[in-house]
């Protein structure tokens, strides 16, 4: 820990109103959110529970908003000029929002600079570089004659956003989604409401219209209503399989359009010529991010078994030396998980990869000293089997599994046997062989040497990690329908 005077403070925030339309209005009900401070299990905010009366207001002015404002059929570079605004003060602000979702879900402050928030800056900066060069209309020759293709804004997009990255990911969804000309209800998580009602101060000092957003933070039974709304043209949702699967079914009632981004299992796989000096640091660094509660953490590293004890140890000096505390202390590296619920399913699994017959190598409870909040052990396990829990289970927390494995082929079969397949990365000093291998591997994003996520290009997951893309034109696609036009013989632009 560094000394008290480097550290920041957890401050209490509370709203007394709800952002619907543009403006902060009286709540329907009288429930509220407490918010509770992971680090010192208190609570430490408070805003209004948005009820289905909430929603439909929101709904509704979502509606009109797109209906018969001007937002869908202003011209793109106004528009753009909006989000670039709200881009750009999110820049400015970069150290509020990440002091304050590390207040929310104890993400360490450090980590929350670069991903929380000036992540969800490039989040917004990337959309506007995929809008501006998207192809909106186009003309085509077809079988009968000539026929024009456009896409046109989907409409009101429900926009339900999880805890443990809610800036980054509310931006996912805001950036494209306001870029195309659609309405969004945004709904943030009850255990990170509070960074939500900055964007929305920021939005409306943008200059977006009145109706073009709504922020309703509300639990799982609002959250459904929401998502099978009438009024909703699309759902994007992030968060668990299970919840994906409830929201995929509700909005089918009405047809909705739906984007699930979900869980994943990831598995980082070292090559026998991987280079140990580098290969460690990147593993640690992408499998403990953000206190392993990142859907594509690298929570499975599959060893080869000739160098299996060498990477096996140096993995668990370098877990062991992670430093764990105060999520606003400049010095943590690890933090507390978001809730007790979380706390307590990260030490169940543990108990269960014991039971299994998994070897604790470091780690494997809580950490000495830290007797308030939600803390749990950066935890590594060793002689993972992969048809053990906790090599097939997302855990949502520190507790990492290392899987020995022979030949190249049985590392290729370990990676592929899983229910996910959201990210993955390989290890190795023949960048040309990585490539082959990321071929090989069934997910959705691959890093070779690294682990990363550009904004630029597709993410999204196969099997139970998803449905649908975020990020680049294929994500920015998702909020656009297609038209076509059949042209008169003879027509020439």
């Amino acid at each position: 820990m560094t000394g008290h005077e480097e550290r920041l403070e957890h401050e209490f925030v509370e709203h007394g109103q709800l952002y619907i339309g543009g403006e902060l209005t009286q709540p329907s009900g009288t429930d509220v959110i407490e918010v509770i401070s992971p680090h010192t299990g208190e609570v430490f905010g408070r805003v209004p529970h948005a009820a289905p009366a909430d929603v439909d207001r929101a709904v509704a002015a979502a509606r009109r908003a797109f209906d018969e404002g001007p937002w869908p059929r202003l011209p793109l570079d106004e528009r753009i000029a909006v989000v670039t605004r709200i881009k750009d003060a999110i820049a400015v602000r970069h150290e509020e929002i990440a002091r304050l979702i590390s207040s929310e879900n104890g993400s360490p402050y450090s980590w929350s600079v670069l991903a929380q928030a000036l992540g969800a800056m490039m989040v917004w900066d990337s959309a506007i570089t995929v809008a501006k060069n998207f192809r909106y209309e186009e003309t085509r020759d077809g079988a009968l004659g000539k026929i024009l293709v456009r896409r046109e804004p989907v409409g009101v997009v429900a926009a339900v956003v999880p805890w443990n990255v809610p800036q980054f990911v509310a931006a996912a969804k805001l950036a494209p989604a306001l870029l195309a000309g659609c309405t969004v209800v945004l709904k943030p998580s009850p255990e990170s409401p509070l960074d939500a009602y900055l964007l929305g101060e920021i939005a409306k000092e943008a200059g977006l219209p009145d109706g073009v957003l709504s922020i309703l933070p509300a639990d799982r039974e609002v959250s459904e209503y929401l998502v099978g709304h009438p009024g909703v043209d699309k759902v994007s949702f992030t968060g668990s399989v299970a919840a994906g699967r409830r929201v995929m079914e509700v909005a089918s009632r009405n047809l909705t359009h739906v984007t699930l981004e979900l869980g994943g299992k990831s598995a980082a796989v070292v090559l026998p010529d991987a280079d140990l000096a580098t290969t460690v640091p990147g593993l640690v660094q992408s499998a403990w991010m953000n206190n392993g509660q990142a859907c594509v953490a690298q929570t499975r590293i599959l060893l080869p078994r000739s160098r299996y004890d060498e990477f096996a140890g140096a993995l668990t000096e370098a877990a062991a030396a992670l430093v764990v505390g105060d999520p606003l202390d400049p010095a943590t590296q690890v933090g507390p998980l978001v809730a007790e619920r979380q706390q307590r399913r990260s030490l169940d699994y543990i108990r269960i990869g014991q039971e299994e017959g998994a070897k604790i190598l470091t780690g494997g409870g809580r950490p000495a000293g830290l007797d308030r909040g939600w803390y749990v052990e950066p935890t590594l396990f060793g002689g993972v089997d992969n048809s053990m829990r906790i090599a097939r289970e997302e855990i949502f927390g520190p507790v990492i599994c290392l899987l020995p494995y022979g030949d190249e082929a049985e590392a290729l079969k370990i990676a592929n046997d899983s229910d996910y397949g959201l990210s993955g990365s390989v290890w190795t000093a023949d960048v040309a062989h990585g490539i082959d291998v990321a071929r090989q591997v069934r997910t959705g994003t691959y890093s070779v040497n690294t682990f990363s996520l550009d904004m630029l290009g597709p993410f999204g997951g196969y099997k139970n990690s998803g449905l649908g893309r975020e990020f680049g034109p294929e994500g920015y696609g998702a909020y656009l329908e297609h038209k076509m036009i059949h042209l008169p013989a003879g027509w020439e632009a």
